[in-house]
């Protein structure tokens, strides 16, 4: 995925930041799909600092497209369904800097799923400007990893193997343990 991606940006140049914003927002709708093979693609082709700023751009513009389309499409009827998961239904009563807080939090939290923190606070309470603000603030700390782990990736440095060890490490435990 992320070499067809270089290929696109890289054949249509004077586009290139567009069709990099247009899908980071199709990925942050589906909320499902992981992002970081587009910030690899980002800094392949735009290098690392300005691939970074165009992968945070394409990240908060769709987390506002996704909160609005959720909000839109969906508040009326999900609200009462994520219940049974504890740090969803709080996000869903909460507001003001309490929400601001929490939705900060749970950006800086590379475990908690990105789409799953959107979808909560859109069928929530919520407002538009606060998830912005959160949302955008709690996102840095993390591009900033993810992007640097990525390079040192894609650029098969020591770090990088290390990176990638552990990794793997931790999938086989994750696996290991789920099907014992």
């Amino acid at each position: 995925m992320q070499d067809w991606l270089v290929e696109v940006l890289v054949s249509y140049k004077e586009f290139a930041v567009v069709i990099s914003l247009l899908i980071n927002i199709l990925i942050s709708i589906f909320g499902v799909i992981p992002s970081v093979f587009i910030t690899a693609g980002n800094l392949l082709v735009f290098g690392f600092w300005k691939g970074t700023l165009i992968s945070f751009l394409g990240e908060t513009i769709g987390a506002i497209v996704s909160f609005w389309l959720y909000r839109k499409g969906f508040k009326r009827h999900v609200g009462k369904k994520l219940d049974k998961y504890p740090f969803v239904s709080k996000l869903l009563g909460t507001k003001g800097k309490d929400a601001f807080f929490l939705i900060l939090s749970l950006r800086l939290l590379p475990f908690v799923p990105s789409g799953l923190v959107t979808f909560a606070s859109a069928v929530g309470e919520v407002s538009l400007l606060i998830f912005v603000f959160a949302s955008s603030i709690g996102k840095i700390p993390a591009l900033l990893i993810e992007a640097y782990s990525v390079n040192q990736v894609t650029n098969w440095t020591t770090e990088g193997k290390l990176i990638l060890a552990a990794l793997a490490i931790v999938g086989l435990f994750y696996f290991m343990k789920k099907y014992k």
